[in-house]
């Protein structure tokens, strides 16, 4: 793999992978839910619903099932949104009730390397060292489904 974690204070984690794609196609991938919709989540989870209203001020909404059948939700806020550089949002997990848990800032930045781009997330902060340990196994185990993801495109899956 191609990419880095790194915990920028106790409480914060940047995530960096290089993909093989242009970005603006990696930028489509991250902002249209037919994308989204495909490659969100840990590998072997499902997406259940993806709901997206992609502009400053819009929010989402996604739902994703665990292979052993559990659901997750989560949702928040888009506050920034530079095509094709950086996309920036709030992120909160939902309980059963509907309920907002701790919300986190999470940035992605997209930086033209050659033919490929830099992909570079950066989320806090975390209540807990543990809850971002958590997001580091989810997000590296989801961009790996983004860049397999971006790969069956560009070979007309």
């Amino acid at each position: 793999m191609d990419g880095s974690i790194s915990a920028t204070a106790d409480r914060e984690l940047v995530v960096m992978r290089v993909i093989d794609a242009p970005r603006r196609l990696v930028f489509k991938a991250w902002t249209q839910p037919e994308h989204i919709a495909r490659w969100w989540g840990p590998q072997g989870f499902t997406t259940i619903h993806c709901e997206m209203d992609i502009r400053v001020g819009g929010t989402y909404r996604f739902g994703m099932r665990s292979p052993h059948g559990t659901e997750h939700w989560k949702r928040g806020v888009y506050r920034e949104i530079v095509e094709p550089e950086r996309i920036a949002f709030t992120f909160a997990w939902e309980d059963a009730n509907g309920q907002l848990g701790h919300e986190l800032l999470t940035t992605v930045t997209f930086a033209e390397q050659g033919a490929k781009t830099k992909l570079t997330l950066h989320q806090g902060v975390f209540e807990t060292t543990e809850g971002r340990d958590d997001h580091v196994i989810g997000w590296t185990s989801c961009f790996e489904r983004f860049a397999s993801y971006l790969q069956s495109i560009a070979q007309g899956e």
